[in-house]
This record gives C-alpha cells, structure tokens and sequence, in this order.
C-alpha cells in the first residue's frame, strides 16, 4: 500500500496487537478456471467418499451413507457439467456454481418423492463447500510471525486454529459482543473488533498494522509504530505471568471460586497460569462446527486429550456438544434447513428448545434438528462423546455439563448413557450438571434441582433469549446480563440451587463484567467460569468487594426498572 488506512469497528475484546495483516478469505477467485472449477467438485466429491469409509470403519453406516450420498452429488455430471459449462462461457466461478447448484435443487425440491426432495438442502450445501474449496486454494498461508486475521466472518474454530501459530488480533465484517469468536477471543486475551466495513476485505496482505481491541480502530501502514508493549498479564518474554491458584475471598471473607472457561489447550494453560483453580466449562464443538458428520470417537480423543490432560486433580466440567446458535455445522445446517440458524439464538425461534410448544420438564413439542435434541437423538454420538471423556479426563475431577436443558427427560437420557459408559471403562460416575440457558428451564428451576447434581448458568443464551437479541446482533453484549428481567431468572436459579443444597456457577461471559460481576455476587453465586484471560482481574475485582454490599447492591437492582438503571447503581471496578 502506498498510503495508510484506518478502519473502525465494535471492539469485542480488548487489547493492543501489531502484526502483518493476513486477508483469509476475500471470496473464490473471479478468474478461476473452468479446469479449477471442476477440480474443486472433485475435490469435495473425494472429501465426502473418504469421511464415509471412515465412518463406516467406525461402525457408523446410516451416517456413512448420507456422506456417500453428498459425495454423489459433488460428482454428478448433471450439478458439474453445468457450472464448468458457465464458466467457460464467461461467468464467474462463483456465480456459475451457485446458479448450477439452485436449477439442481429446485428441480429436486419439486419432486414428489419426498426423499428425493430433501437432496435439494445436499446440493445447495455441495455447492457452498466448493466455493469454499475455490476460495482456500487460492488464499495465501499466513506470514510468519505475528500476524492480524481478516475475515468476512471470523469463526471461533479460526481462533483455535492460528493460536499458538502467530495470531496476535482478529477483525471480522460480521458478528457482535456475544458470538462464539468473540468469546473465544476474550478467552485467549487476543484483540477483536467486528462490524468493520466489508472493504477491508479487498486489501492486500503482508502489510504492517495495529488492531486497537479498546477503541474499535485497525491502522495500517508503515507508519502505525512498533507494536504494543507487553501487558501486565505477560512477561517481558510474551510468556502468562503465573499466579497464585486456589479460591479468592472477598474483602468481608465470602469465598468465591474462580475457573475458566475454555475450547483449546491454549486457554487452559491461560488460566491456570493465571490462577484459575480448574475448568467450568470446556467447549467441545468449537473445533467441529465445519464437521460434516458427528465427530468419531478418535476425533473427540484426539481434541480432548490435550486439554484434559492439564487439568490432573482440578476441576474439569466437559459440556456435550452444543451444535447450535452460531455453531451449527454443515451437516446439520442441511438437516435443519435454510431457515434454521436464523432462528434467534438458533435458539429461541418456533421448534426450539424452550420455544412455542416446548415446556421445560414435560419434554414436549417439536424436536429441532439442531441442538441438544440432534445429539439426543444419535446415540452413537453421545456414546462416543462420553466415552472420550471419561477415558481422557481419568485423572480430574471430572463434571459432565449438558447444554440447553429444557425437560427432565433429556437429562434421564444423558445420566443413563453417561453410567452406562462409565461402568463399561470400570470409571467412576463423574457428576452431571445442567446448563440453565432458557428462560422456561430458570423458572423451574427447583423442578430440575433433584435429577442434577449442578447448575451451570449460561449468562449469554439467557440474557439473549430473555431479550431477543441474536449472538451475532451487534447490540448483543454481556453486560445486558445486568436487565432485571435476566437477574430475575438468575436469582430463581441460585435460590433452588441452595434449597437442594447444589453448587451453581455463572459461566456466560457476564461473569467477567464488571457492571454484572458484584450482583452475580450479591445473588449468592460463589462460583465463576470465565474466558481464561480475564481470570486475574475477576480474581481482583472480587478480593475487593464487599459480598454484604453486593447483596443489598443485587435486592435494588432487582427492584430497578430496566438495564440502564441497574448500571447506574453498580460502582466501577
């Protein structure tokens, strides 16, 4: 570049970071080939046959053979000929495939066979994974050394990817506050902003710049200066400055236990370095969200090894796979339909989990095909899972964590398969926790204290649902946590979580905001999960409050009457 740039965007996760820019995907190449057209279906065709036989070996075949089936799609000269045909004619590669795959899929979707129906979502999904073959052929590997990632829309399996591969700072087109790279970025200490004009994407890579996570602004140029000094939390060498572990006490003496939460290896050794006495939440789909299939037992062996190996004699609470929101991979996006991840939250919309028709603890209504009822409905799945939990975490001690709870009998079925595995590996039965992220699962509360032995609130689902917003809306923020509406349900929760003599933890994001911290205190919650970065300055914020005056601070927010009056009420931290 010959002149510097500046762009500005929502800061999602604060710090400084200098480093050369590396643009991952700024779309396929218009000038891609018709040969590269071709080679790229062919490519997606070999993916696809390949995870079948693997699937197969594993004793998968049902799954196997909607693989296969997609491997047939990707070579049908019928979707191919058309869009190599296009291209040769002029158009673009992009335009030729996704004008070949949507004549395919119409074509099927107006079959009255409704099996051949269905391939109409296979063929679109085909499609899209070409695309993405022609765009990553043709994207550079990243530079060496430090480095700012771009991207349309930054994924948290981005972050985990490049973490210890230079990546110092993201920048994302789209996305909020609450999506899962933003948290996973806060988890990792790394600076994000989102919301950044889609121009940002046209430039060229290699060039210096600074992502300032506390402002919102990338400046690019020779002229932006070295990069930041080292935090507090580093050393001069850019190593975790390690701190005292164990629980931390409030300035009156209430003790508070302070664990992180993590979906890499990487923020494991973060935060415990950091003083967090263990893991409240380990997120295991992050790395499955491209998946194509339910990952194998090897696959969930091969994730949670690394981490759970870390944790020998803490605390190390592993949440099944939650394929939803912002998470839903390609072969269940297919099997939920276009509409699917629109739903709010993916979440919240008709057919979810605590949506229209759902009651928490009757188990009624419609199954999504997403979610905790996907997982519940493939044994084989949640067997694997379970399995490579138990046998990778053997030495900690261990919790089992099922997300988006909203009827008794989803947790009758994890607790039976989870003794079933145990008793099969000769381990013990590790304790089994709900997460409280639906509105309706917080309101009976005390209906589901019996059959658990934890509570786990997810601040961020919660707060989202209650209020409506998206993960990816940018108004979408932990701090909204702080809505009395959201401390109601919070406050309900840690009541029966003490009634039935459980332990009940926060491990949304708002456990590490400083205007929802002191009342999550004063609400009775004396447990906090949260992204590994920030595990020391929850650990000081909470050695300086006054847990007597978080709880008066709590009883008059709750009386407020909406989010900003709360936040006028809590003192800086």
């Amino acid at each position: 570049m010959s002149q510097s740039a500046r762009f500005t965007g929502r800061p999602v996760s604060e710090g400084t970071a200098a480093g050369r820019l590396y643009v991952a995907d700024s779309g396929p190449p218009v000038d891609a080939t018709a040969e590269q057209v071709r080679e790229a279906f062919a490519a997606v065709a070999a993916d696809r046959g390949d995870l079948a036989e693997r699937l197969r070996a594993a004793g998968r075949p049902a799954e196997a053979d909607i693989i296969g089936v997609a491997g047939l799609i990707a070579a049908d000269p019928a979707l191919v000929g058309p869009a190599v045909t296009a291209v040769v004619g002029g158009t673009d590669a992009a335009t030729a495939v996704t004008e070949a795959a949507e004549a395919q899929a119409t074509m099927l979707a107006g079959l009255a066979v409704p099996e051949l129906a269905e391939r109409a979502a296979d063929v679109r999904q085909v499609a899209r994974a070409v695309l993405d073959r022609l765009a990553t052929a043709g994207a550079p590997p990243p530079p060496a050394g430090d480095f700012i990632l771009v991207r349309r829309e930054v994924s948290p399996a981005d972050l985990i990817e490049f973490a210890e591969r230079g990546l110092a700072g993201a920048v994302s087109v789209a996305g909020g506050g609450s999506s899962h790279a933003a948290i996973i970025a806060r988890g990792l200490g790394l600076p994000m902003i989102t919301g950044v004009d889609a121009t940002v994407l046209a430039l060229p890579g290699g060039e210096h710049a600074v992502l300032d996570g506390t402002t919102g602004e990338l400046r690019i140029g020779p002229e932006t200066g070295p990069g930041p000094a080292p935090g507090p939390a580093m050393s001069g060498n850019g190593q975790h400055q390690a701190w005292p572990p164990g629980p931390v006490a409030t300035a009156d003496g209430r003790v508070i236990t302070v664990l992180c939460n993590v979906a890499s290896a990487a923020e494991t050794r973060r935060g415990l370095a950091a003083g967090a006495t263990g893991v409240g939440l380990l997120r295991t789909e992050i790395p499955f969200t491209g998946a194509l299939a339910w990952p194998t037992l090897d696959e969930h062996r091969a994730h949670l090894a690394p981490i759970l190996g870390l944790l020998t004699g803490r605390t190390a609470t592993a949440r099944l796979l939650d394929f939803s929101g912002d998470k839903i991979p390609p072969f269940l996006a297919g099997l939920a339909g276009e509409a699917a991840p629109a739903a709010t939250n993916g979440k919240t919309g008709p057919g979810a989990p605590g949506g229209p028709g759902v009651v928490a603890g009757s188990g009624a209504g419609p199954a999504p095909a997403f979610g905790l009822a996907a997982l519940l409905a493939h044994p084989s799945a949640l067997r694997d899972q379970l399995r490579a939990i138990l046998e990778a975490g053997r030495d900690a001690r261990l919790a089992v964590l099922i997300p988006m709870v909203s009827s008794l009998d989803e947790v009758a079925q994890v607790r039976a398969a989870l003794a079933e595995t145990a008793v099969s590996l000769d381990a013990p039965v590790p304790r089994l926790g709900i997460m409280v992220e639906l509105a309706a699962t917080a309101r009976a509360a005390e209906t589901f204290a019996p059959a658990v032995d934890f509570f786990s609130i997810g601040t961020n689902d919660l707060a989202g649902q209650v209020l409506g917003l998206d993960r990816r809306d940018p108004s979408a923020r932990p701090a909204l946590a702080a809505d009395p509406r959201v401390l109601a349900l919070i406050a309900h929760t840690a009541q029966a979580a003490r009634e039935a003599r459980l332990t009940v933890s926060v491990c949304g994001d708002a456990a590490a905001d400083p205007q929802v911290l002191p009342l999550l205190v004063g609400l009775g919650v004396d447990t906090l999960s949260v992204p590994a970065a920030r595990v020391p300055r929850v650990r000081s914020w909470v050695a300086d409050l006054d847990a007597r005056a978080c709880a008066d601070l709590a009883e008059q927010a709750l009386a407020a009457p909406d989010v900003e009056a709360v936040w006028k009420l809590v003192p800086t931290l």
